[in-house]
């Protein structure tokens, strides 16, 4: 992390605080406004539905307004149609708009998937706040493009506004090569960013990076928090027997298993991995599990599915996410450079959760390197020579890490604090009567754990 501005883990919230929480929420209306939602298992989604129920729970009347689940494979999920429609989903009601896809959502099609959404969800996010009146409305980036109508209709209604920023999309297009041929629209959107972000009352975000970034551009620190996406440690946890996936997918016992879970996409920097795959291609024992869906399986399956030792899956069921966490002698988290400290990869909170060893490819000093610390084998970006050996060398027991420490980690994500604390920054200041003091850091953004930061 940078010397100005660190983190601490997140605690789960004492009983008290937990109980004034869902007393203040009891009535509260909220709408959640996002590209992103259940019952996406990746991403975005994934957390925003948690948030949702997770506000829903404690009493709060939720509306949600998205679109059909579609990521990270960019189509839509069976039992769902790319249409208008609306329907209540466990307890929050659910309003989802047609959105513009396709199986390649390179280039400007990555523009003009979140522009669509903006276009086709403004009527109904415009009336849904006019209509319920709530109390905060909660914007989700990706994407920004949706925001200024929501911030409109919000002000008519006197809500208070707050973004999470789970991605910020903007540099990160142009960072990973997506619009690498419309430099004119960096600007356009760049200025366009700046005008949205400062309009909103509280912005959330995932890493510290990325608070210092929003506070580069315009936002004041003290309308800048940090909450880390967490990790549901009572569904991810080291297990004491053998992964039942082990014996179904035909490894043996002295197969030294590489997984990497997760979108498959050009900011996870994958086709490194399977590099450096390529080039342990004499080492039988080593076997790399590929599993997840996004728009760099096909090429990356055309490429490297001839090797021997690589395997590509789907996603593995919710339900049995412990067991395939738990399947592998080593986790992999490759990262592309231009993506570094633009997003914190939120698979780290289960990779640690499941107590396996992690190789992570990140630069020195990137938020990413700094938060693994010694818990983590870490190589540059972009290097499938010292990823192969890192691998290798793991493979061979020669790089052992702290599952202490790395317990630790995964226990300073655990879920029930980091909704608790979200929670804390979506309702008006003052909501709270309860709990300790603000952990703030030099720059003043609030780190969401109840603790003074510290350098």
């Amino acid at each position: 992390m940078s010397d100005i501005f660190h983190t601490s883990p997140l605690q789960d919230l004492p009983a008290s605080r937990q109980s004034a929480e869902g007393a203040s929420l009891t009535s509260s209306k909220v709408l959640v406004y996002g590209m992103n939602y259940a019952p996406e298992m990746a991403g975005v989604g994934r957390y925003t539905g948690e948030i949702a129920e997770h506000l829903a729970s404690l009493g709060a009347d939720v509306t949600v307004v998205t679109t059909p689940p579609h990521y990270p494979g960019w189509k839509v999920q069976q039992n769902h149609g790319n249409r208008y429609s609306k329907a209540r989903e466990e307890r929050v009601m659910v309003f989802r708009v047609p959105l513009l896809l396709r199986e390649k959502m390179g280039g400007i099609w990555r523009l003009l998937a979140p522009a669509s959404f903006a276009l086709t969800s403004a009527p109904v996010v415009f009336w849904q706040i006019l209509k319920r009146r709530p109390a905060t409305v909660f914007c989700v980036e990706p994407t920004l493009f949706a925001a200024p109508v929501a911030q409109f209709a919000a002000w008519l209604v006197g809500a208070r506004t707050v973004l999470h920023v789970q991605d910020l999309e903007v540099d990160a297009a142009f960072a990973v090569g997506h619009l690498a041929g419309f430099k004119w629209l960096k600007a356009v959107g760049l200025a366009f960013e700046r005008f949205a972000l400062r309009r909103f009352h509280q912005v959330v975000t995932i890493s510290t990076r990325m608070a210092e970034k929003l506070s580069e551009k315009g936002i004041p620190p003290d309308r800048v928090a940090v909450v880390r996406n967490w990790v549901d440690l009572s569904h991810i946890y080291p297990m004491k027997e053998v992964s039942p996936y082990r014996a179904e997918l035909g490894f043996s016992d002295e197969d030294f298993i590489v997984l990497y879970s997760g979108n498959i996409g050009a900011k996870q920097g994958l086709n490194v991995l399977l590099d450096a795959a390529e080039r342990l291609r004499d080492q039988p024992r080593i076997k790399f599990v590929i599993a997840g869906e996004g728009p760099s399986k096909s090429e990356l399956e055309n490429r490297y599915g001839h090797l021997p030792g690589v395997r590509f899956l789907p996603f593995q069921p919710y339900a049995r996410l412990n067991a395939f966490l738990n399947l592998p002698d080593l986790h992999a988290l490759p990262q592309d450079r231009g993506a570094a400290d633009l997003v914190l990869p939120s698979k780290l909170g289960g990779m640690l959760a499941s107590g396996r060893q992690i190789v992570v490819t990140a630069d020195p000093g990137t938020e990413l390197a700094d938060f693994v610390g010694e818990t983590a084998i870490v190589t540059p970006p972009g290097d499938a020579d010292l990823l192969a050996e890192a691998i290798r060398r793991a493979a061979a027991n020669e790089t052992p890490t702290s599952k202490i420490d790395q317990g630790q980690l995964a226990k300073g994500l655990s879920k029930q604090g980091g909704l608790s604390e979200l929670t804390r920054f979506v309702l008006p200041r003052g909501a709270f009567k309860v709990g300790g003091e603000r952990a703030v850091s030099d720059h003043g953004y609030e780190t969401g754990d109840g603790q003074k930061a510290s350098k």
